[in-house]
């Protein structure tokens, strides 16, 4: 039989976000970016496709080993009549449970044309080491 390892992040469903009016105080819609998740030795990855999303428009959060991604998606061209218009306005949004192993304070991320790669290092396991005892 053999032993499967223990997922370092649990990921929701994939699953519409917009679960009616009570949730939200926006008519906009809510989507939830696709997303990629990589494991190496030395941590996790996770890349997300958020079109329309820059830096100033998405904050990330990590409250009780919950992360959060938040994308705002602006209207491209504020104050211009639409003539045609394919590519909504609203927001990203997606939680990811993450494992006690995950090196909360080095956790780091950018955004280039719209994809996101948040970077989840693990921590270093503790390390045997030698102690010196100086004479006093």
């Amino acid at each position: 039989m053999t032993q499967t390892n223990q997922p370092e992040i649990n990921v929701q469903e994939k699953r519409p976000l917009d679960t009616g009016t009570a949730e939200s105080t926006s008519s906009e819609p809510r989507f939830s970016p696709q997303v990629d998740i990589w494991e190496n030795d030395r941590g996790l990855t996770v890349v997300a496709d958020m079109p329309g999303v820059n830096a100033d428009g998405l904050s990330i959060d990590l409250n009780d080993n919950v992360l959060t991604i938040h994308g705002r998606i602006e209207a491209q061209n504020p104050g211009k009549k639409v003539l045609t218009q394919e590519f909504e306005v609203g927001d990203y949004y997606r939680q990811f449970k993450l494992s006690e192993d995950i090196d909360k304070e080095a956790i780091a991320a950018t955004i280039k044309d719209g994809v996101l790669a948040v970077s989840l290092p693990k921590m270093a396991p503790a390390q045997p080491r030698k102690i010196t005892v100086v004479q006093a």
